[in-house]
């Protein structure tokens, strides 16, 4: 039989399906470098788009705040316009009613009883005064007490004063002021 020596051939062959192996070994590579670099190329866009878009959303945020606080500061400068005007009304609507307190407090005071200070401090009026006599006072003081002006009279003393007259005396007596109701007036 003859012999046929078969080992350059697949020698030969195997050379041949090594360089095949490597070539695509490589084109492989190469492609997996390219889809790689594509991968990173597209995320690295991705990237910078929402850091574009991140920017945006910040400056319109920073405008945003802006409008809010500007908002702020007018609802702030309303309520207080609101309140002066409130204020303003307020006085305007009860300009008169001094006029009210002293008419009533002069028709109050009875003959004989005159009134050396007069203060008020909130809604308490204190009052200091010579009076012929204690019967004035006790007048003068129901006379407050049905005036729909004046409320809750207190006489804080009474002491003789002589030097004014026989039966005079001195006297300290505090009230309140009160706004009549309005359905009193209707009424």
């Amino acid at each position: 039989m003859a012999q046929i020596n078969l080992l350059p051939w697949r020698e030969e062959h195997r050379r041949e399906k090594k360089k095949e192996f490597l070539t695509q070994l490589g084109g492989v590579c190469l492609l997996a470098i390219g889809v790689a670099y594509l991968w990173v190329q597209a995320v690295d866009g991705a990237i910078a788009t929402q850091n574009t878009r991140n920017s945006m959303l910040n400056t319109e945020i920073g405008l945003l705040e802006k409008q809010v606080s500007e908002i702020k500061d007018l609802k702030k400068k309303r309520r207080e316009l609101l309140d002066r005007m409130k204020v303003i009304q307020d006085l305007e609507g009860k300009r008169s009613i001094i006029v009210h307190y002293f008419d009533e407090f002069a028709k109050s005071v009875p003959d004989g009883v005159y009134i050396t200070t007069l203060s008020k401090n909130g809604n308490i009026i204190s009052i200091d005064g010579v009076s012929e006599s204690t019967n004035r006072v006790s007048t003068f003081m129901r006379q407050l007490d049905d005036s729909e002006w004046f409320a809750d009279p207190n006489l804080k003393s009474v002491v003789a004063a002589p030097q004014h007259g026989s039966q005079a005396s001195t006297f300290q007596m505090q009230l309140k002021v009160v706004l009549p109701d309005d359905d009193a007036k209707e009424e």
